[in-house]
């Protein structure tokens, strides 16, 4: 038990038949994995969704398509189904069992990073696509009066912009991709609901081990909904009013 708990709590604990030592430790390792397997998708699914996003604002549709093909296909599928399907699938592909990309796949939390992140790219890149053609025009003429090519005006006028006026939407991208981690206990990956079901088969009782994951899920969304507040008011404190 670590030290930095006090006494009376771990004399409570000892005599809970529930809440005990070992089980909160599992939830803790729920905790890690969930947040584990949340950062890291939304980081690389924003990285992937950025240039996505701009492609996807090209006319030439031999561009955009795919992009438009690609995020089509995964908002408009289930999240558990593309997982299933990346999960189950990658062990029929020829030949991956021979090579060292097995050792990563053979894993369920990389199946379903991949999942994870290909679903929240795809939905990602719609938020800023939408942020990026609503750039208003005039700031990009200004921008061709001040002699600046494309990949300048893309980099200091389009996507600072951009960000500001997605920054709304993308938060509730970001909790939508907390809640939706839920999911990943069926293919066994030991989450915040993958402990609470343990807990649940070993002492049966699903109230209590489920309505201690939903407060941890609340929690969570309360502190990713402080972040993003603080994070949209510096973004647009330009637009506050000046007081006199």
């Amino acid at each position: 038990m670590p030290e930095f708990i006090p006494d009376f709590i771990v004399q409570w604990l000892n005599q809970n038949e529930i809440f005990t030592p070992m089980t909160l430790m599992e939830y803790w390792d729920g905790l890690v994995n969930t947040v584990q397997l949340v950062f890291l998708s939304l980081v690389i699914g924003l990285i992937c969704a950025v240039p996505l996003a701009i492609l996807r604002t090209v006319k030439n549709p031999f561009v955009s398509g795919p992009v438009w093909l690609y995020t089509y296909l995964f908002r408009g599928t289930p999240l558990l189904i593309q997982l299933y399907i990346i999960y189950y699938g990658i062990a029929q592909i020829p030949g991956i069992q021979d090579t060292f990309w097995w050792e990563i796949f053979r894993e369920p939390f990389y199946p379903a990073l991949l999942a994870f992140t290909l679903n929240t790219a795809a939905y990602t890149t719609e938020i800023i696509r939408g942020a990026i053609v609503s750039t208003p025009h005039g700031e990009i003429e200004a921008a061709k009066a001040y002699g600046m090519n494309w990949m300048m005006r893309m980099r200091r006028i389009v996507l600072p912009s951009a960000a500001r006026r997605a920054v709304q939407a993308y938060s509730n991208e970001v909790i939508f991709m907390l809640h939706s981690s839920a999911i990943a206990s069926v293919v066994t990956i030991v989450d915040l609901t993958g402990a609470a079901r343990n807990i649940y088969s070993r002492f049966y009782a699903p109230f209590d081990a489920f309505i201690f994951v939903a407060f941890c899920y609340m929690a969570l969304t309360f502190m990713l909904v402080f972040a993003f507040r603080k994070l949209e008011n510096h973004l647009l404190k330009h637009q506050r009013p000046v007081s006199s």
